[in-house]
């Protein structure tokens, strides 16, 4: 396609959350994505990100990074890659490039892509930050609905805080009001080391199989040098290709995140080279609607774990959003991307 023929638009949006939503690093109420439409005149193809003020992003800084691509003479996927960092902009606009292929082509993204996908994948669903107890209520709330719709559901994702001492009452009171859940926790680099040496050892007796990021991304040398009784995950610490050659003997787990890749088209690289260098995956979300979560479900196999639950934590979602069956993701409909 000719550059002359796109018309680039981007916007803010903001989807209000089921409830408060919390990790160390603070709590929200609702979740703020960009979205990016592509059109060629006659398809429009739509992309959406998530702004993480973690690295420094907002909706505007995201807005005004489209804005200074839009005049390129040759913008594309590819081009894309060398034009805008790693982050939301670009997984907004990739995503939109993506869509927009598919229309025109009349197949499916992972058609494109040329990856094989299944039907359903598990996910699993997360338990916002809290007290041991409310936590344990809504972690056993989960599981009972779950169940009682025939289903199996994924694992339970607990939020940490290593700063107040109680992140062992919160597993041990989730294991027991949901003894047969699987669990992952999730630190958001919030632990000191001599927090996980205290920690670290009695997660496997109360099921849990994955930490994931656990000391800050700039201080996570010291798992070098620390046991793994649980295997450790890297969300913070990876974001694209260029990050996995320190991550050896620190991590077992890469968590691929589009919204650090920036978008679809690194993110398949990245997770390539994940597996190639004997590192399990993890796909990984923020908080948004379907739209967003779309291309990341692409990427999903039954091999790997997925935490694509981001629109379950909504009020109200897109229309045509995913569809959740059971603790389960279908693929996405053409209607939604893709």
């Amino acid at each position: 396609m000719s550059r002359l023929t796109f018309k680039i638009e981007a916007k803010e949006e903001t989807w209000p959350l089921k409830e408060t939503f919390r990790i160390s690093r603070g709590s929200r109420t609702e979740a703020q994505v960009i979205v990016a439409t592509v059109s060629d005149g006659e398809q429009i193809g739509r992309g959406e990100g998530v702004p993480i003020r973690r690295y420094n992003q907002t909706p505007e800084s995201a807005l005004a990074q489209i804005e200074s691509v839009k005049r390129e003479k040759k913008l594309d996927r590819n081009s894309l890659q060398e034009l805008l960092p790693a982050g939301a902009a670009r997984n907004a606009l990739d995503c939109a490039f993506w869509d927009l292929e598919a229309k025109g082509s009349g197949k499916r993204v992972w058609e494109l892509a040329n990856l094989a996908v299944v039907p359903k994948v598990e996910t699993s669903f997360t338990v916002s930050l809290n007290t041991p107890e409310k936590m344990a209520y809504a972690a056993k709330g989960y599981f009972k609905s779950a169940r009682e719709h025939d289903g199996t559901p994924g694992p339970l994702k607990l939020k940490l805080y290593g700063g107040d001492d109680a992140d062992l009452a919160r597993v041990e009171l989730v294991h027991k009001s949901a003894p047969q859940a699987r669990l992952i926790i999730d630190a958001n680099e919030s632990w000191l080391v001599d927090h996980y040496r205290n920690v670290a050892p009695a997660l496997k007796d109360f099921g849990v199989e994955l930490i994931e990021q656990p000391f800050p991304a700039d201080r996570d040398e010291v798992l070098e040098t620390l046991d793994h009784p649980v295997p450790v995950c890297a969300d913070e610490s990876c974001h694209t290709r260029a990050d996995l050659s320190r991550l050896k003997n620190r991590y077992e787990v890469v968590n691929v995140k589009l919204d650090k890749t920036g978008g679809l088209t690194e993110a398949l690289r990245l997770v390539e080279a994940v597996r190639a260098n004997g590192f399990k995956l993890l796909i990984g979300c923020m908080v948004g609607t379907s739209l967003g979560m779309a291309p990341a479900r692409i990427l999903a196999s039954t091999d790997d774990y997925v935490d694509l639950d981001g629109p379950l934590l909504l009020a109200r979602d897109r229309e045509h959003g995913l569809n959740y069956e059971n603790g389960r993701i279908l693929l996405p409909t053409g209607p939604l991307w893709g």
